[in-house]
Order: C-alpha cells, then structure tokens, then sequence
C-alpha cells in the first residue's frame, strides 16, 4: 500500500511541475505575443482574448469561466475521473495568464513573428500538459464531447471548425482579415510544435497496448468514444487455467496512454496491462504508408506471383 501511495505523491507532483511550467509558457505566448498585436489563435483562450479586447475582461477568468459549463458538460458525459486533471491544467493556465500579465511586456512589433512565437511557445505549453494526460479544456474537450453525438465527424475535423468560428468571430471583433490570418499560422505553428515534441520526427512511433479484463468490451467503448483510438480483440486462452477469453489490442500515440491507462482503471481495477514500444505504426491515425514500403509490397507480391 505504502509503495503505492508513494508511487501517487510521486505521479501528482510530476502532474503540478508539468502544469506549472506549460503555464507560464502559455501566459507568455498569449501576454508578449498574440493578444498584444490581436491575435485569438482558436480555443476557449482565443474567444478569451477577443472578449478581452472587446470589454476589457481579464483573459484568464474569462477562459475559466467559459471552461466551467464544457467541465460540466464532460463530467455528466464521461465522468469527473477523467475530467479532473483537465480542470487542474486549466486553472493553472488561467491563473499565470492573469497573474503573469504584470511582469509579461507586451511585443508591438512585426505581427508575423508575434504569431510564430506565439504558436511556439503555446503549442510547446500544450504538449506538456499533453504528457501528463490531460488537456486545457476548451476546443479539444468540446470537440471530443461533440465526437460522441456526431461519430461521422473526426475529432481533427470537430476542432478545426470550432477554432475556424474562433478566429471568424475575432477577424469581426478587430475587424481585421490580417488578424485572422495571422491567428491561422498561429494554430498551424502550434500545431506543429505539438506534433514534434509529441510524437517525435517520425510520427509512425507510438506505443502497443495489450489489455486483459473481463470488462473489455466496455473498455473498447471508452477507448473508442472519448480517444478516437479503434481497438481489437485477440483470441485468448489461459496457460494455467486453460479458460478462454480476449485480449483488447491497441495502437497509440505516446501522450495517449496515460489516459488510456485512467479509462480502464475507472473500469476495472484488476484489469492486466501490458504497455510496450512500437517502432513504427502505419495505418488510419498514424503515418501513411510511404511510397518505399508500397514498392516493396508489390514486389514481394509479384515474387509470390511468379513461384505460382
């Protein structure tokens, strides 16, 4: 038990240091960069700052209070369990926007590298908090609970059309097409940062889960519904007891696991984990298949087809 609650104090104190740090590069990107030369780059955050401009209310109670009705949402859709660290991310991200503001000056320079840094430097933020499992709320909460009722849609394409109406709204509020322009490169700057840092230089890495539990099928909805993430099911037996069940693969991205590792302890307690290094994962989700691997395919099957 005590190794246990060790082995918490030590995960929760990771959590806050992670959270703390993606705070103050967020308050900094947002302070010195975006808002200061009007840009809302997407996201309850970007809404924030066009409220800012308009009414002159502090962007970081603003982003935490529009957050408040999409945590209630979220709790009555899938639980408080798995919404918690995201309420914790968000008021520390909300709290440095605000208190940082003091001692953050603002840079009323060249609007494209306002944007680039801005991106840099939210998108790098975002990743932290990313690696702890949790998210900031706003446009990727709203998008994973609208995923629920509207399976048709991605989530890629779910958040992109709720940062779109974002960065509309603030090209009306400063009347500025260039402001929604250059929020565009600021999403697509953060985005890329993301990417990097999640997934590497080779996006096709990631990590293989083999789940055990007699609450598999429940799990694969979970994992399904609330990650985008598809899963399979093994045909199993036991050495030992010789009883016959299913093993629930599946394929993720790094930062992913932690909160696949939360759906199913929400689950299933006693569940079996087996979490392991894939070095390269190709399919929907992941890398495309390269124009090399495609060769090889139709050479290796044109071999066969001659020995035939």
């Amino acid at each position: 038990m005590l190794p246990y609650l060790k082995s918490g104090a030590k995960e929760l104190l990771k959590d806050l240091v992670y959270y703390a740090a993606a705070s103050v590069l967020c308050a900094v990107g947002i302070r010195m960069f975006t808002a200061p030369n009007h840009i809302a780059p997407g996201g309850v955050t970007g809404l924030s700052t066009v409220i800012n401009y308009v009414f002159g209310c502090p962007i970081g109670m603003m982003s935490l209070l529009l957050n408040i009705p999409i945590f209630i949402w979220a709790i009555l859709q899938i639980g408080y369990k798995l919404v918690g660290k995201t309420i914790v991310a968000t008021f520390f991200v909300a709290c440095a926007i605000d208190l940082l503001s003091v001692v953050i000056p603002p840079y009323n320079g060249n609007p494209m590298l306002a944007a680039i840094f801005g991106g840099f430097l939210d998108g790098t933020g975002l990743s932290l908090v990313f690696m702890r499992g949790s998210t900031t709320g706003g446009t990727d909460l709203i998008a994973r609970l609208l995923n629920r009722r509207v399976r048709f849609v991605s989530m890629g394409k779910l958040m992109l059309c709720v940062d779109f109406v974002i960065v509309l709204i603030s090209a009306l509020a400063y009347r500025s097409i260039e402001s929604a322009l250059y929020a565009l490169i600021a999403i697509f700057v953060s985005s890329r940062m993301i990417d990097t840092i999640l997934y590497g230089t080779d996006v096709g890495t990631g990590k293989v889960i083999f789940i055990i539990s007699e609450k598999n099928e429940q799990i694969a909805k979970e994992i399904l519904t609330d990650l985008d993430r598809g899963a399979t099911y093994l045909d199993s037996r036991g050495a030992y007891t010789g009883r016959k069940g299913a093993v629930l693969l599946c394929a993720a991205r790094r930062y992913e696991v932690v909160k696949i590792k939360d759906i199913v302890r929400s689950i299933d307690k006693n569940a079996f984990l087996i979490v392991g290094d894939a070095g390269e994962i190709t399919g929907e989700g992941f890398r495309e298949a390269r124009s090399d691997d495609k060769t090889l395919r139709e050479l290796l099957h044109k071999l066969q087809h001659e020995k035939k």
